[in-house]
């Protein structure tokens, strides 16, 4: 599973999506609209201050960056740093990375697709499509309750967990190999934390159970219905559901975690078995900003479908933090997150795992889409500046 850069603020569960957090001077809110908002005239692009922003790979620490620029309002591509220490060579559009958590916009289209095809219903309970794999006590989860993280799923808990901890503990278990099963018994052991539906709390067990779903549902693995339904037909030739394979191929960045005595370690290889269904995908810039702008032209969903990946849970569904408190509201839609930055809404998605960190954004207009790969060396808190720097710098006026 991809690391739990924000542990700290979503709990135990490890999670796979970084929430953005501005600086002090950024205004970044989530923002509980359902309907698209004509935002204000967006500023021109700066290639200069864009490529100084990605540039600074100190704040925080990382090997590369890159970032793609789309849209009626203008393009951009840069990079900075390198895809490789060894060589030194630099970093490209083309040049695959993992994207962690930015799969679950795919799962999430294709469980869509599904939806309209009737195949699927998203008030149906779970256990209605994967019978006796849940506790019967939480029967009413529903489909909808997974896409938009209201399940109320527990933490994980009890032996065979995830290590967590160290860049030691993580290393030594990269190579461990999962089963979706095992996954969702780690985070069933208890009690729901809230009733289905009653608040929001970003799990990755969410999109675990999805995928199972979408297997039970076809007939095939997961991976190949994505492939089959989004890959092939948009040309994503570099980007691939990676399953039991360890490494990348072709053109990549490497990604580096730094230890405890402050030595760089090559996590390329690392069996994303443990991220089945909600943070596997391999990717490059230029696949990643072509699936966006597909999914937000309409290209990929029916009307009702696509209302969805834009429709927040109802006002009095509140973000479930630390302890049960209210963590504000919900930011969380059927696939998507949004954020707000100097009064440009943004819909999309972050991604993150061991030495990997991607961003995925558009305005509902498409007038600006972004995509963002960082190569961080950390696995904390302090790892989010990057992006919050480059979402303010498109959007400042």
């Amino acid at each position: 599973m991809s690391r739990p850069l924000l542990r700290a603020v979503l709990g135990a569960s490890l999670a796979t999506s970084l929430v953005l957090v501005p600086p002090a001077a950024t205004a970044l809110t989530p923002e509980p609209r359902t309907e698209a908002v004509l935002d204000e005239p967006l500023p021109a692009l700066d290639p200069e201050l864009l490529r100084s922003t990605i540039g600074d790979l100190a704040r925080p620490e990382a090997t590369s960056a890159q970032l793609k620029v789309a849209g009626t309002a203008g393009s951009w591509y840069g990079s900075a740093g390198t895809a490789d220490r060894r060589t030194g060579r630099k970093v490209g559009p083309y040049d695959r990375f993992r994207a962690g958590s930015i799969t679950k916009m795919f799962v999430a289209t294709v469980v869509l697709q599904l939806v309209a095809e009737r195949r699927l219903r998203l008030g149906a309970p779970v256990q209605h499509y994967l019978p006796g794999l849940l506790p019967r006590s939480y029967a009413s989860i529903t489909v909808g309750n997974l896409l938009n993280h209201t399940s109320g799923l527990p933490d994980m808990t009890g032996p065979g967990v995830p290590a967590v901890g160290t860049p030691e503990e993580v290393l030594a278990t990269r190579r461990d190999r999962w089963t979706p099963e095992r996954l969702v018994a780690t985070q069933t052991r208890g009690p729901l934390k809230f009733a289905p539906g009653t608040r929001q709390e970003y799990r990755g067990v969410n999109y675990v159970l999805l995928a199972m779903l979408v297997e039970r549902r076809t007939g095939r693995p997961y991976g190949e219905e994505v492939d089959l339904r989004l890959l092939r037909p948009l040309g994503l030739h570099d980007t691939v559901i990676p399953g039991r394979d360890r490494h990348l191929h072709g053109r990549h960045v490497r990604g580096y975690l730094r230890t405890t005595d402050q030595r760089l370690v090559d996590v390329t290889v690392f069996d994303q078995t443990v991220a089945y269904g909600e943070g596997e995908l391999v990717t490059t810039s230029h696949d990643l900003d072509r699936f966006v702008a597909a999914l937000f032209a309409g290209r990929l969903l029916p009307a009702a479908q696509q209302a969805s990946l834009m429709t927040l849970p109802p006002p009095s569904v509140r973000t479930w933090a630390v302890g049960g408190a209210d963590g504000g509201p919900a930011r969380y839609s059927m696939g998507l997150q949004t954020v707000t930055v100097n009064g440009v809404t943004f819909w999309g998605k972050t991604g993150e795992t061991y030495g990997y960190q991607t961003a995925a954004f558009s305005t509902v207009d498409g007038r600006r889409r972004l995509v963002l790969s960082t190569t961080p060396t950390g696995d904390d808190e302090t790892q989010v500046p990057m992006a919050a720097r480059v979402a303010d710098v498109l959007t400042r006026r």
